[in-house]
């Protein structure tokens, strides 16, 4: 049985290793499930996490918060080399914009 309202994040992908699909959720990275179909792997990792959390609940085990519910700011730290830095803040410098402007749109690429 699959979780109502389930609000977590997955992702269905190609595993050449095992030549199935595999499902996988971002909150739960050690979990997979593998199937012949993207449909099947996407049903099957629903099912695992919700037995998980149905596990996590009865042991009194933090459950994860869905990575659509949480709020970003917009800012965090990125540290670099200060080579990289000196050379984007070159590109800023010759582009026109900011150092922070230019990153942004580099890491949105």
């Amino acid at each position: 049985m699959a979780l109502k309202n389930d609000r977590y994040t997955y992702r269905v992908t190609w595993s050449e290793d095992d030549k199935e699909h595999v499902g996988l959720c971002a909150e739960f990275p050690g979990l997979s499930w593998l199937a012949k179909t993207p449909e099947a792997a996407l049903r099957g990792i629903r099912k695992l996490i919700a037995d998980v959390l149905t596990d996590m609940q009865k042991t009194g085990e933090p459950i994860p918060e869905p990575i659509a519910a949480k709020h970003y700011s917009g800012k965090f730290l990125v540290r670099v080399p200060p080579e990289v830095h000196r050379s984007l803040a070159i590109q800023a410098a010759e582009s026109g914009v900011s150092l922070n402007r230019l990153a942004s749109s580099k890491l949105s690429h």
